[in-house]
């Protein structure tokens, strides 16, 4: 029987090894076996092998009969995933700081990511207090506004997408409010993830429906108490809509 931690050391590297690959690939539009292999400092069959796998997946391509491989089109829908990602702080960014100047406070964009939500986009306002800078921090899914709007979504379409650390009972306060972050959309964050901060989210939709993003508004407590909440909470769904209807989604 093999061993199981040499086995996975051997998986992350090949896994590097590949990874490797399509960079010198990408930086020289074309490469061989052989000067492929050196750079690895692998056997040719080796590298062999490597360009197989990821020939097999439409990663790379032979050109003709050259002996040479460049990047495949298999890497397109990869590369659109990541790009819409990235589209919506471009459509966003005027959204946010318009948001942000009007309402006096901090305006985040965030997208989902391997069950945390990730700040990729940031507005602030011009309080002389702001909250802490967001922009790229994980927060969790669960006790977050943005987080919240996020989860809603990915709960509707797989329900296995609950977080499991939850207590049973925690699981089902969440999941009720998760139906209704879906029916209402929006989302709330009362002193749940620090104590003195509030913020609400709405969600942002690509052309086709789906919930890409969530656009939050947080501030101090004292300054975004409940009936102030209450008060933007159009505000933030209406500029959610305006970053979805700006990535092509036309249909509420």
């Amino acid at each position: 029987m093999g061993n199981p931690v040499r086995t996975r050391e051997s998986g992350v590297q090949s896994v590097d090894r590949a990874i490797t690959v399509l960079e010198l690939i990408a930086g020289r539009g074309e490469a061989g076996v052989s000067e492929l292999a050196g750079e690895l400092e692998v056997h040719k069959s080796t590298a062999f092998r490597l360009l197989g796998a990821l020939e097999e997946h439409g990663l790379v391509e032979q050109v003709g009969d050259r002996g040479k491989y460049r990047l495949g089109f298999g890497l397109i829908p990869l590369a659109g995933r990541v790009a819409e990602r990235l589209e919506v702080t471009t459509q966003g960014r005027s959204v946010s700081e318009e948001l942000a100047s009007r309402l006096g406070e901090t305006v985040n964009i965030a997208i989902p990511d391997r069950g945390y939500a990730v700040n990729v986009d940031q507005a602030r306002g011009p309080a002389m207090v702001t909250t802490y800078n967001w922009l790229g921090r994980i927060t969790p899914m669960h006790n977050t506004s943005s987080g919240k709007v996020l989860l809603a979504a990915a709960v509707a379409d797989d329900p296995a997408a609950m977080p499991d650390e939850l207590g049973e009972r925690r699981r089902a306060a969440l999941g009720a409010e998760l139906v209704r972050v879906s029916e209402l959309g929006y989302a709330w964050s009362i002193e749940e993830f620090e104590t003195g901060l509030n913020a609400v989210a709405a969600p942002v939709r690509d052309h086709s429906g789906t919930v890409i993003a969530a656009l939050s508004v947080s501030g101090p407590a004292y300054r975004l108490p409940d009936e102030r909440i209450e008060e933007i909470t159009p505000d933030v769904v209406a500029a959610g809509r305006e970053i979805s209807r700006r990535m092509g989604f036309w249909h509420e």
